[in-house]
């Protein structure tokens, strides 16, 4: 399992924030790198970074958050950008602005759009809640999920530290006829306190409670998380054909130096055990 997670490590996708302090040159070229989107800066920010990602060279894929987004005519307006610069994968959400800026309630409405406008992208994911929404009912969450399965080719989960949990709703997935692939959203290098403040924000109810088993001593708490338990946990999904899971998803919080440092230094370990004799 040590050779399928190693080459797991060279696929993974990147999310980082649109904002000066993202050093995205730490990343290979060519590299998976997801853009998100602010309901108080716009989806403008967004689109810019992701110009700028892809004339690095960079496999740009920018969040077109619905609640954000106007009316079909500044959609239209992304779309030619996005076209312009060559970029062919989006990532649709709802997003997080309390209320609709304009047309779009949600990520299905905006899926919609797009297919009247005969401008669908090449590759499109959407996002997966392995544990309960924090605002939405389980039974709306489900129905959206099979609506929006037939636009998507893959499925990127919300945080969840818990691998039983990701397991367990993936193949739940795959059983309500969700053919698409999951790619399992983890932390990349974080402070484990303020990755605990993010989980609480966000609503994440047994992964916080997961979380502060697992770095609730003090001297924990002032460490840095990394994914690196649960991809040992789950890294025997890869390689079997029965399971949805596809791979790694990084919500980098643009600690994006430190978590590519500790992405090759696990490579490196890795390599080293596949190199062993039997």
């Amino acid at each position: 399992m040590a050779s399928e997670l190693r080459r797991s490590l060279d696929r993974m996708r990147y999310e980082v924030l649109p904002v000066g302090n993202a050093r995205v040159d730490a990343l290979d070229p060519g590299s998976t790198v997801t853009v998100t989107a602010s309901p108080a800066r716009g989806i403008g920010p967004t689109i810019d970074f992701t110009e700028r990602l892809a004339a690095m060279g960079l496999r740009a894929v920018p969040h077109l958050a619905a609640r954000s987004i106007r009316d079909h005519a500044q959609l239209a307006g992304v779309l030619d950008r996005l076209d312009a610069a060559g970029v062919s994968e989006v990532f649709v959400i709802a997003g997080d602005a309390a209320k609709p800026l304009g047309e779009f309630a949600d990520s299905l409405a905006l899926l919609r759009a797009m297919e009247r406008m005969g401008r669908l992208p090449a590759r499109i994911g959407v996002a997966g809640y392995p544990e309960r929404h924090a605002f939405i009912p389980d039974d709306c969450v489900v129905r959206a999920m099979a609506e929006k399965s037939r636009y998507a080719d893959y499925v990127v989960s919300q945080i969840t530290f818990d691998p039983r949990t990701i397991n367990d709703w993936a193949r739940d997935l795959r059983k309500r006829g969700v053919g698409a692939s999951v790619y399992v959203g983890v932390p990349g290098v974080v402070d484990a306190h303020r990755l605990l403040r993010i989980a609480l924000k966000i609503g994440l109810g047994e992964s916080t409670r997961f979380l502060r088993k697992q770095y609730g001593a003090v001297s924990k708490m002032l460490a840095r998380y990394t994914p690196e338990e649960l991809f040992d946990e789950l890294s025997p999904q890869l390689g079997d054909p029965g399971s949805p899971i596809a791979g790694w998803h990084l919500f980098t919080f643009n600690e994006i130096t430190k978590t590519v440092q500790w992405r090759d230094d696990l490579a490196a370990r890795l390599s080293g055990y596949a190199d062993r004799p039997a």
